[in-house]
């Protein structure tokens, strides 16, 4: 796809604001296990960063998403991943469907304050026990006269323990579990609604992740997004929207890596001579670097395909199980060249490798890219 000066000038704006405002504070947040979600989305708020697809009439910009995937690309610029992941689940994760299907009322409530960065979004979809098979959650909303009564959990909730509002599948009736569900938005603050534990992760430690507990939380049935019924074909449409922005963020995070490795081992010496001198280093970069340019070549097509407007579930689908399996080589590859350093908490590359690894789990792991691919091939055993 060809880039315009208009994308240009987004890559620009993004990485001044990254260079200036997030990795000064990078190593402070990463430390804290948290960063202050509600000031840096206000800023891009500000910028106009944090709604570049919206309608412009919550005050997006209404472009098409080859601008959100520059800005996912770009934002692998922040030295950890934690950070990138809660604004992509701001932009693109949480809020698509509400910006898509929700009502005007609906999203003048939560959209519009999401977009200026007032708002911080999170998205209950994954329960213990029902990760990658969304179709299996147990948390329900029953109607008691005009509100949603809803109880159960969610696990593994980006931006939980400081989100203002949520957006929560839950089983809204007893019919088949692909046509029983419902996208509810939930207000944080609305009595019954807790933080049961923030949890610790391997790594994303910039950004909070929290186990939900809903206990009997009331919510006006206005809050739901779209029809009843159409919440799990609503995710699947927003799993297409974050599963290329997962892949496209980590073409953008595994090509640091190696940018990175090549500035170490061509500094760092060993027997009289650069690494990067050594035959094996540079060969096994180059290799590395031709698997990050098919990773960005697929993604880059099903970014056309989604801008021309057809359905890229199959090319996205393939870019993010891609995604997964380039991050963890690259990742890992590059780790080796660091030698100690590698090992050390202190190093880029180390966090690269334990953020990334997060790609071939969450927003469905490789085993269902791989399920999702078989079908389209008709390979997939019609009595699974």
């Amino acid at each position: 796809m060809q880039l315009t000066p208009e994308h240009e000038a987004l890559r620009d704006t993004l990485k001044r604001f990254i260079a200036q405002e997030i990795n000064p504070h990078v190593d402070e947040w990463e430390k804290a296990e948290i960063f202050p979600a509600h000031q840096v989305f206000r800023r891009m708020g500000e910028l106009g960063l944090l709604g570049l697809t919206m309608p412009v009439e919550n005050g997006g910009a209404g472009l098409d998403h080859s601008y959100a995937a520059l800005m996912a690309e770009t934002l692998a610029e922040i030295n950890c991943g934690g950070v990138p992941l809660a604004i992509g689940l701001q932009t693109d994760m949480a809020t698509p469907a509400l910006a898509h299907r929700g009502s005007k009322a609906l999203r003048d409530e939560f959209l519009t304050p999401a977009i200026t960065g007032e708002y911080v979004a999170c998205l209950g979809v994954s329960e213990v026990g029902s990760g990658s098979d969304v179709a299996s959650i147990k948390t329900t909303a029953r109607k008691d006269g005009g509100d949603y009564v809803i109880r159960g959990g969610k696990m593994w909730t980006t931006s939980g323990t400081q989100a203002d509002f949520c957006c929560v599948l839950a089983n809204t009736s007893d019919g088949a579990a692909h046509r029983n569900k419902s996208l509810i938005v939930v207000p944080m603050k609305t009595p019954g609604v807790s933080v049961a534990r923030k949890l610790k992760k391997l790594g994303m430690h910039a950004s909070d992740t929290a186990q939900l507990h809903f206990d009997e939380v009331r919510v006006p049935q206005r809050y739901r997004i779209g029809e009843e019924g159409m919440g799990f074909m609503y995710q699947m449409e927003q799993f297409q929207v974050e599963r290329l922005w997962g892949a496209l963020n980590n073409a953008g995070m595994a090509q640091r890596a190696i940018d990175i490795t090549i500035d170490y081992t061509r500094e760092r010496k060993a027997f009289g001579r650069s690494i990067l001198d050594n035959q094996w280093v540079h060969y096994k970069l180059a290799e590395l670097q031709t698997e990050v340019s098919c990773l960005k070549a697929i993604c880059w097509q099903a970014v056309e395909e989604m801008v021309a407007g057809r359905d890229a579930t199959r090319t996205a689908t393939v870019a993010k199980l891609k995604a997964g399996r380039v991050m963890r080589e690259v990742a890992d590859g590059c780790l080796q060249f660091w030698g100690g350093m590698g090992f050390m908490d202190e190093s880029h590359i180390t966090r690269i490798f334990r953020d990334g690894r997060l790609t071939s789990i969450g927003g469905g792991a490789d085993e269902v890219m791989l399920q999702i691919l078989s079908k389209f091939m008709g390979t997939f055993p019609k009595s699974a």
